[in-house]
């Protein structure tokens, strides 16, 4: 008879032995990737090889193909509020929705554009028996007031401007977050620093991007593309390297304060943001290094405090946004009479006021009032009306309009 330790050495290391040869066998699996099976489009787990389809595919005629793998799904529709014209909203009510998608025998449904689409970004999702999803195989996203979706750019000449290109210099987003005192809150703002910000000493003048209704402070970046357009313009010389702080445009609901209108985020704005970003990033903080500008509820907060402040902003951007007689928190007289005395003092200190409309836009009967309110107090503006109506199409284009104009002579 054996001694026990015997026994329980042997025992240990045959079970070390077996272990081993488990963690082999693992190890042995891992490097042999899972195969695909060809009659299902869903993947193996811990498959890492190339992806048997691509959800989103450009066609040389600028048409796009989109794919989703969804086996068990009864019914799929992409869906996009970008392109109306190319992927029907639903509006007016009982018209259609979406484009629906044909399912192969593999699970995977696809659906092309019927028409091509313009050069642009676009974001779009996918509506799976019912429930919106976003691209699974997605590496870009948008996140708006409500939500998020995927993104897709169709690349082209008349779009160029806002595309990532290798041989530009590319500067840096960064998401910060910050405390406001005005609120009581955390905040969130998107910052972007110009290509060499990283490497000099240069004190950068400011614009303070803001977005829209619908959108979010990452907007301008995600579906704005702000970062490629600035780097685009900057390298080619025709825009002044800068800061671009994109604020969350939004502040927490309460009574008497509306989307339009609304004193708590002038307060976070120069009260709490404006004093971070100049004590943490090399900025030239006088009002002649300092822009404002912003699309539709962005634009009236600009209109509210940026070009009622001259001390604080001497370059003005308001984009599809305006002020409408009769209307008693954005009419022309009420405002003209809150802001008489910062107006008086806009025509001799501002250096730009910018204002861009559509002529589809439903705001654009905002213009005429607004334009006469900036005359009547002497206020020189550079005024852009374009084609197309309330859309991104047009935004990207009016900072790049806006962009190289700004901080000229500083």
């Amino acid at each position: 008879m054996r001694p026990w330790g015997y026994h329980a050495k042997r025992g240990l290391a045959g079970a070390a032995g077996a272990m081993g040869q488990l963690a082999g066998t693992f190890a042995m699996a891992q490097m042999q990737p899972p195969k695909l099976d060809p009659t299902t489009c869903v993947t193996p787990p811990f498959y890492s090889g190339p992806m048997p389809y691509s959800s989103v595919e450009q066609l040389p005629d600028q048409r796009v193909t989109f794919r989703l793998c969804a086996p068990q799904a009864k019914g799929v529709r992409l869906t996009s509020s970008d392109i109306a014209d190319v992927i029907p909203m639903g509006f007016p009510p009982g018209t259609p929705r979406g484009l629906g998608m044909t399912k192969d025998a593999t699970g995977l449904w696809s659906v092309t554009t019927p028409k091509p689409v313009a050069a642009d970004v676009y974001r779009f999702a996918f509506e799976v028996d019912g429930v919106k999803t976003v691209d699974p195989l997605g590496q870009t996203f948008s996140e708006e007031l409500k939500g998020i979706n995927s993104t897709f750019e169709v690349t082209g000449e008349e779009g160029a401007f806002q595309t990532w290109r290798k041989e530009v210099p590319h500067g840096t987003v960064a998401t910060l977050e910050y405390w406001s005192q005005a609120l009581g809150i955390k905040r969130r703002a998107h910052v972007y620093t110009p290509p060499g910000y990283m490497k000099d000493a240069v004190s950068y003048p400011v614009l303070y991007l803001v977005h829209g209704a619908g959108d979010s402070d990452d907007s301008w970046t995600s579906v704005g593309h702000a970062h490629t357009i600035l780097d685009n313009l900057i390298a080619a010389g025709k825009a002044k390297p800068m800061i671009v702080v994109m604020p969350d445009g939004h502040t927490p609901l309460r009574e008497g304060v509306m989307t339009l209108d609304n004193p708590d985020f002038g307060n976070d704005l120069l009260g709490d943001l404006i004093p971070y970003i100049d004590a943490h990033y090399r900025t030239d903080a006088r009002a002649q290094a300092r822009a404002m500008a912003g699309l539709s509820m962005g634009g009236s907060h600009t209109l509210r405090n940026g070009l009622t402040h001259p001390e604080t902003f001497h370059w003005i951007g308001v984009f599809s946004m305006g002020l409408m007689e009769g209307s008693a928190f954005n009419g022309a007289d009420t405002y003209a009479a809150r802001y008489d005395a910062a107006l008086r003092r806009d025509a001799a200190e501002l250096d730009l006021v910018y204002y861009a409309m559509g002529r589809e836009d439903f705001l654009h009967e905002t213009v005429a009032p607004t334009r006469a309110l900036l005359d009547r107090y002497g206020i020189a503006h550079v005024y852009n009306e374009t084609g197309g109506g309330h859309e991104w199409v047009n935004w990207r284009r009016y900072l790049a309009d806006f962009a190289p104009r700004l901080f000229q002579g500083e």
